[in-house]
């Protein structure tokens, strides 16, 4: 039986099982298995299903099996910032809560206010932007409210950290889903103890990092024997971004990366972190990478605002538009003479009751002579101000960095929107690649590669990948 290997890709509306194989020198991918995944509401908070999240996680390794699939390894790579806890005996204390949870309000201006810690060494420390849902603060906003939790708590672990625990019994902090929390050193790679004090949290519930590439060891002997195999479990790039990045096909060190999906992660690759006042305040991050690379990135609000525009059009008619038809009528809406441009940044976007109200307040707010009111206005808008936001990303890069840079490469599922890709080209002035879209769970899976020697290096396993795959190109107008 040829050698296979095994990537969940977990994001946050849904999950994939996917198998990936090298066959006469060419990566190729099946898809075995895919669920749901969103956030709910359960008493004051938006959590995650971690219990249902683990089981499709289960289910998917006796899906790969039932199709003749025996993976040798394993890699589960989800969104980052999120995590679990458990107690001495193993027991998860309270919920998964979600990113999206508003309980961090003000948690950043109440620890400046208290004189606890500026952002300003905070990201001089830590190299990581301000987001209102980092780690940080979602624990200090769980001492704030329940500080029984964190006293019992004796593990810390990051969700794909937790799921690799469910399936291997071996507790790990992957390092680049770690460095999110904002709780990790840039320049030492690992927890920054002082910053874990200062914010009067337990040191001992964290784990020792641990680097991607590293094997955790074997399924649990209950869950084998469930699902029909055993395998190795991985460390990949557990963040999905870290894994995404690893699959950007670059034609040289002069390329802009973006990862398109929920999220639009947008930068470069870094050797060294660039912890500025300037980058601060530009509110660059410096996530962590494979081989303690660094993502130089800006997170940027990304497809979420499309998805959610496409969902509520979709209770209005009983059925959701296709893809097609959003950039379709956006299109037309664009032949028509319509034009808004928002910033994509805006907190309104963050979780808004309805993406289309908050679409026409923050245009009527920033003095636009055009608020969207069709489907295709709401998409052309939303279209429309990710290209502009990423153009001023680009712009942003090249006076933090110094480098010229030559092209855009996008991965991930919106790297098939050619509307967008064409729009990116046109507004950043640079020649786009757009693919594959399938590159979160090709990074996940060429770090395994990597790992059981079908490949030298990253190098060797990005040449194959450009080889592997089409790669559409987009050239300004």
């Amino acid at each position: 039986m040829q050698e296979c290997h095994l990537a969940i890709d977990i994001g946050a509306s849904s999950g994939r099982h996917i198998v990936g194989q090298v066959v006469d020198g060419r990566m190729e991918l099946t898809e075995v298995y895919r669920f749901e995944n969103g956030l709910a509401r359960r008493g004051r908070h938006f959590v995650w299903d971690i219990d249902t999240l683990a089981e499709n996680v289960i289910a998917g390794l006796a899906a790969a099996h039932e199709r003749g699939f025996a993976p040798a390894t394993i890699g589960i790579d989800t969104w980052a910032v999120d995590y679990v806890l458990l107690d001495e005996h193993d027991e998860r204390i309270g919920d998964c809560v979600g990113y999206r949870d508003p309980r961090t309000d003000g948690v950043r201006d109440a620890l400046e206010l208290a004189g606890i810690l500026s952002f300003e060494e905070h990201y001089g420390r830590t190299g990581i932007q301000y987001q209102q849902f980092n780690t940080a603060y979602q624990l200090c906003a769980l001492s704030r409210d329940d500080r029984g939790q964190l006293e019992a708590a004796c593990s810390f672990l990051m969700v794909p950290d937790y799921l690799n625990w469910v399936l291997c019994g071996v507790k790990a902090n992957e390092y680049t889903n770690a460095s999110t929390t904002a709780l990790v050193n840039a320049l030492t790679g690992d927890w920054d103890e002082e910053l874990i004090a200062r914010l009067n949290l337990p040191r001992g519930m964290f784990q020792p990092i641990s680097m991607p590439g590293a094997s955790l060891g074997r399924l649990r002997p209950e869950i084998a024997a469930r699902v029909g195999f055993d395998a190795e479990v991985m460390l990949v790039a557990s963040h999905d971004t870290g894994s995404a990045w690893l699959a950007v096909p670059a034609r040289d060190e002069r390329a802009v990366y973006l990862s398109s999906g929920t999220w639009s992660l947008m930068g470069v690759e870094m050797r060294e972190p660039i912890c500025t006042v300037r980058s601060a305040g530009l509110n660059f991050t410096n996530e962590g990478g494979y081989g303690r690379r660094f993502r130089y990135l800006k997170n940027i609000m990304g497809l979420w605002m499309i998805q959610s525009v496409r969902r509520e059009f979709g209770v209005r008619s009983g059925k959701a538009p296709s893809w097609q038809d959003l950039v379709a009528a956006a299109e037309d809406a664009r032949a028509a003479g319509f034009s808004c441009v928002v910033d994509a940044d805006d907190p309104a976007f963050l979780a808004p009751a309805s993406m289309l109200a908050a679409l026409r307040e923050v245009a009527a707010r920033s003095g636009r002579r055009q608020v969207p009111q069709t489907m295709g206005e709401y998409a052309l808008t939303v279209y429309d101000s990710l290209a502009a936001d990423y153009a001023r990303t680009v712009a942003q890069l090249r006076e933090l960095t110094g480098v010229d840079y030559t092209s855009i490469n996008i991965v991930g599922g919106g790297s098939a929107n050619a509307y967008l890709n064409q729009a990116t080209a046109d507004a950043c002035g640079l020649a786009v690649f757009a693919g594959p879209t399938e590159g979160t769970a090709l990074g996940n899976l060429m770090v395994q590669f990597i790992y059981v020697g079908t490949y030298a290096s990253l190098e060797d396993a990005r040449a194959a990948l450009r080889a592997s795959f089409a790669i559409e190109e987009y050239q300004p107008r």
